[in-house]
């Protein structure tokens, strides 16, 4: 199972904007450069999280993106699906010999799958790994300071 490029420029991108402190935006082309991404590139990715609700867009000279603040934190299952959308992953192709009742056995085996990895993405977030980030920046300011 892959994701697209895409998801993975999302979940990054995600991750950047957490770390920004609250108030301030990000524009396309400081996004775009982190990531060594061309910013047209990265704006289709931006549209589709700015259209889930994960992230807003400010226009003007000081606009950029930042995270939509919301009660519930945004998942990693959020992220993918802004991106890749709701669908499926498997879809039985042979339903003739592996059928039983008309459901095909192979495909309800994997759709179980993708629901226990749907349940695990859903319980991961990404102020968790934003989290992570900035600690382990502290603690790397604070080792160059100590020296």
């Amino acid at each position: 199972m892959k994701y697209s490029r895409a998801t993975n420029y999302a979940l990054h991108t995600m991750v950047h904007l957490m770390i920004v402190p609250r108030g301030k935006s990000v524009g396309v082309d400081q996004l775009a450069k982190a990531q060594d991404l061309s910013p047209t590139y990265l704006s289709k990715i931006l549209t589709k999280l700015v259209k889930a609700g994960l992230i807003e867009s400010t226009p003007g000279v000081k606009g950029g993106y930042s995270i939509v603040r919301r009660s519930r934190e945004i998942s990693f299952l959020d992220v993918i699906q802004a991106i890749e959308g709701k669908t499926t992953l498997f879809s039985c192709s042979m339903e003739h010999e592996e059928s039983h009742n008309g459901k095909c056995l192979i495909e309800n085996v994997m759709i179980d799958a993708e629901e226990k990895l749907r349940d695990e993405l859903d319980q991961k977030y990404i102020s968790d790994i934003a989290r992570q980030m900035e600690a382990a920046r502290d603690e790397k300011n604070t080792a160059n300071h100590t020296h």
